[in-house]
């Protein structure tokens, strides 16, 4: 049985990907902010929180986690209009729950496969932002996954050799709860315009490509970047 922990397990992408995931019968064990039942918990703006998390997850995997995936995240608006000490705190909440959290959390995943002689795998979930930036509101969010995808495909050329694989999926918007204040303030059904699809995509499309990642893809795989953004960005 593949052990998994997966990061923002309780809503969105996340709760989709649990149930997908363990409907393939892998043991998932899940992070949320707040503990719940299956899910524990861990607050990433503390920086001993995905340590702590780790730890835990490990105990209760029984001493091996087979795969990580980095699916926690938070989306909210930073304008620059705002106080300097608020922007600066929202900026690094944002950029330690979406990327700091993320590389800690690899970071411990790698050592414990190098310390074992196993194999492992990291998915990263990431987001257009990543490739071709954001709102104004948003430098943060997609600073973070950039770095994302750039922590990823260090990851991936770095531990290939070891069997360590690195894959990530960056969605564009998503029929999320993440997603539902920024779709409004972008113009609501005027945004799909920019969809060649028509649609945004949803959450069970996204675990559908978590749970190839974490399961399926073939080791010659690691390294790529899987878009889900119904062309919205094309590269």
């Amino acid at each position: 049985m593949t052990t998994i922990l997966l990061t923002g397990a309780s809503r969105g992408i996340g709760a989709a990907a649990l149930a997908a995931l363990q409907a393939r019968g892998a043991q998932v064990i899940g992070q949320a902010t707040r503990s719940a039942p299956g899910v524990l918990g861990a607050d990433f703006t503390e920086p001993q929180a995905p340590q702590i998390l780790w730890e835990q997850a490990l105990e209760a995997a029984g001493g091996s986690i087979d795969v990580l995936v980095n699916n926690a995240g938070l989306f909210s608006p930073n304008p620059v209009e705002g106080s300097d000490i608020g922007w600066l705190d929202a900026w690094e909440d944002t950029l330690r729950i979406n990327l700091t959290a993320a590389a800690q959390l690899s970071r411990f995943a790698i050592r414990h496969w190098q310390e074992r002689g196993a194999e492992g795998r990291v998915v990263h979930v990431a987001s257009r932002a990543g490739h071709r930036g954001d709102s104004p509101a948003h430098w943060h969010y997609a600073a973070a996954k950039g770095g994302m995808l750039a922590l990823h495909k260090t990851i991936a050329r770095g531990y290939a050799a070891q069997g360590i694989l690195s894959y990530a999926i960056a969605p564009g918007f998503t029929d999320t709860g993440m997603a539902e204040d920024y779709l409004a303030s972008r113009g609501g059904p005027g945004l799909l315009a920019d969809i060649p699809l028509g649609r945004v995509a949803t959450p069970d499309e996204i675990a559908t490509m978590i749970v190839f990642c974490a399961l399926d893809a073939p080791p010659s795989m690691t390294g790529a970047t899987l878009d889900a953004n119904g062309a919205s960005y094309v590269r």
